[in-house]
């Protein structure tokens, strides 16, 4: 349901590919997965039938084609508002589960410049390594925050952590320029 109270459409793709090689069928799993497809079972998948997958869906049925294998896209919906219900939920808690690993990661990112901070290496280039990594959780947040269609619990807790992961990344940034600007000898 929406929060209008409408059903949402949902595209199911029904995926068949040759045995081998095996690649084709990870290639196809991987831009399904990528695109935040939810597997329903061997070869079946669906996604809300909204702009955000569209281009993900193409990737994953000419990837399909390519290997000889046939993809078949179906429209549905719940036949009633307890499975519609059920079907938000399933998707929804894939969503959760990828921002669990999001959370997982922004904890990472904030231990690695704690250390960095401990063992005072101030260096434009771990400067630089952890700019790159706040960059990979942008992009990820901004990922995930287009295929939750729905709103997963963790979304706002996500949102707070990029924030505060933005804010330890600066405060690092400020000790490097410190650091590099203070010259031999001198007294902080």
């Amino acid at each position: 349901m929406t929060n209008n109270g409408a059903r949402i459409r949902w595209l199911v793709l029904v995926i068949r590919l040759p045995a081998a090689p095996s690649r084709h069928r990870v290639a196809v799993w991987r831009e399904l997965r990528k695109v935040g497809a939810l597997s329903l079972g061997q070869g079946t998948w669906a996604v809300p039938d909204v702009p955000v997958f569209a281009d993900g869906v193409r990737r994953a049925v000419e990837l399909t084609e390519r290997a000889e294998g046939q993809a078949v896209a179906l429209h549905a919906s719940g036949r009633s508002a307890e499975d519609a219900a059920r079907f938000e939920a399933m998707f929804t808690a894939a969503r959760s589960e990828d921002w669990t690993e999001f959370l997982a990661d922004c904890g990472k990112f904030d231990e690695e410049i704690a250390k960095e901070i401990r063992i005072g290496k101030f260096t434009l280039a771990e400067l630089e390594e952890e700019e790159q990594s706040l960059e990979r959780l942008r992009r990820w947040h901004r990922d995930l925050t287009a295929r939750d269609v729905f709103g997963a619990p963790q979304a706002a807790e996500a949102a707070e952590r990029l924030k505060q992961c933005a804010a330890v990344c600066e405060d690092y940034a400020e000790r490097v320029f410190t650091a590099l600007h203070h010259a031999e000898g001198e007294d902080a």
